[in-house]
């Protein structure tokens, strides 16, 4: 399993890595270059599997995360 995920930031472009907890999801992650809040897009579980460069871990493993 990959826990180290960049985000980028559909903003501004600004890229972030970030590791990500095994037993839960990020809905909602601040940019840290142009403050913008990200939530996940329509469809995914949270903002890894939106912006990030790997999804979350629960889906990394076959789980539908919550849908």
């Amino acid at each position: 399993m990959i826990l180290v995920s960049k985000i980028t930031c559909p903003e501004c472009g600004f890229q972030q890595e970030e590791t990500m907890p095994v037993n839960a999801c990020w809905y909602y992650y601040q940019c840290n270059s142009c403050q913008v809040w990200l939530k996940p897009l329509k469809g995914d579980c949270c903002v890894f599997c939106s912006f990030g460069t790997v999804k979350c871990p629960p889906v990394q493993l076959g789980d539908n995360c919550g849908h």
